[in-house]
C-alpha cells in the first residue's frame, strides 16, 4: 500500500511547475500577470467539475428542507474558507448558527494561531463528528486541497457510520477523501504558482464551491426571492438601506411606504412586502408564510 508521504510527493498540487522557475526574478508587473492567467484557469475547472457539484448541492438541499445541516469540515486554509463561508449565512439569510458552521483542525484558535500537528489527527476529526451530535438529516462537507488530511478523513468516515449525507471536496484527482465520502467533488487544477501554497488556485476554487453550495441550498430553502435576499438580518445602516429598497421594488411602493411597513415588523422583507402587496394584516401575512414554507414567491400566491 502506498504510504501518506509517497502519495503526497504524488500530488499535483504539491508538483514544481517550472513555467514559474524565475519567480524570484520577475517584477511586480510581471508576477501580477503571471499570477492572474493561474487564476483565470480556475473557473473552468470548477465548471467542468459542475455535475458533480449539483449532485451533492441537491442532495443536501433535500435533507435541509428536513431539518438538517450543512457542516464544513477543513484544517488550515481550507478549514479556515469553510469558516468564512459558513459564518456568512446567519446575517445574508438569518439561519441560526447551528444551521451552517464549520468543524476547524485545532478548534476555534487555529482560525488565526495555526495549530501544530492537528491536521495529522484523524481520531479528532472522528471525534469532532460525533461531539456535533451529527447525524442522517445533516450533510458534511470535508475540504481538502490534498484530499488526503487525516483530520479531515476522520471526520468524513465518522459522519458517514453515522448516516450523515458526506462529501469530499479536494483539488486532486482519485484521492482517499473522495473514496471516503459518499459524494466527491474534484477540482482539477495543476500546480500552484508558489509550489504547494494551496491558498492560492486551491482556495479560489473550494470558495467558488463552498459559495455554491451554501448559495443555493439557501435559494432551495427558499431564502431569496427572485435575486433578491429577502431573509437577511437588517442589523447596521446598510442592510436597512437594502431591505427598503428591496420592498419598494417587491411591493412597487415608495421608500417612506417602504420604510414604514419596515419599521412595524421588525424589518422583516418578507413580512413587510406580504402585507403590503395583499393588503393584508401582520398575523395574516405571518400565517400565510408559515403555510408556504417561509417563501416569499409561495405565500403571495395563496388567495
Amino acid at each position: 500500500m502506498t504510504s501518506l508521504d509517497e502519495e503526497l510527493a504524488d500530488l499535483v498540487t504539491e508538483s514544481v511547475n517550472p513555467a514559474y522557475a524565475l519567480l524570484d526574478t520577475m517584477s511586480v508587473a510581471e508576477l501580477t500577470e503571471v499570477m492572474n492567467q493561474a487564476d483565470a484557469t480556475v473557473a473552468p475547472a470548477v465548471r467542468a467539475a459542475l455535475p458533480s457539484i449539483a449532485a451533492a448541492i441537491e442532495a443536501a438541499a433535500e435533507r435541509m428542507q428536513a431539518g438538517g445541516r450543512l457542516v464544513y469540515v477543513g484544517a488550515g486554509t481550507a478549514g479556515r474558507i469553510g469558516v468564512v463561508d459558513a459564518s456568512e449565512c446567519p446575517p445574508t439569510f438569518s439561519t441560526p448558527p447551528e444551521q451552517v458552521f464549520a468543524i476547524m483542525a485545532g478548534g476555534p484558535n487555529a482560525i488565526v494561531n495555526p495549530i501544530e500537528g492537528a491536521e495529522d489527527d484523524a481520531e479528532a476529526g472522528a471525534q469532532a463528528v460525533s461531539e456535533a451530535a451529527i447525524g442522517p438529516l445533516d450533510t458534511v462537507v470535508g475540504i481538502a486541497s490534498s484530499g488526503r488530511t487525516p483530520y479531515v478523513i476522520g471526520a468524513i468516515e465518522r459522519a458517514r457510520q453515522l448516516g450523515a449525507l458526506t462529501v469530499g471536496l479536494s483539488c486532486n484527482t482519485g484521492t482517499r477523501l473522495s473514496a471516503s465520502a459518499e459524494r466527491a467533488i474534484e477540482i482539477e487544477l495543476g500546480p500552484e504558482v508558489v509550489s504547494g501554497s494551496t491558498r492560492l488556485k486551491a482556495g479560489t476554487a473550494q470558495k467558488m464551491v463552498l459559495n455554491m453550495f451554501s448559495t443555493i441550498v439557501m435559494v432551495r430553502l427558499g431564502k431569496t426571492y427572485g435575486n433578491l435576499m429577502v431573509d437577511l438580518k437588517a442589523t447596521n445602516h446598510k442592510l436597512r438601506e437594502r431591505a427598503i429598497r428591496m420592498v419598494e421594488l417587491i411591493a412597487e411602493v415608495p421608500r417612506e411606504v417602504a420604510s414604514d411597513a419596515l419599521a412595524a415588523v421588525d424589518f422583516d422583507v418578507k413580512l413587510a412586502s406580504l402585507m403590503l402587496i395583499a393588503a393584508t394584516d401582520r398575523a395574516t401575512a405571518e400565517a400565510r408564510l408559515q403555510t408556504a414554507g417561509g417563501r416569499l414567491r409561495t405565500a403571495l400566491e395563496v388567495s
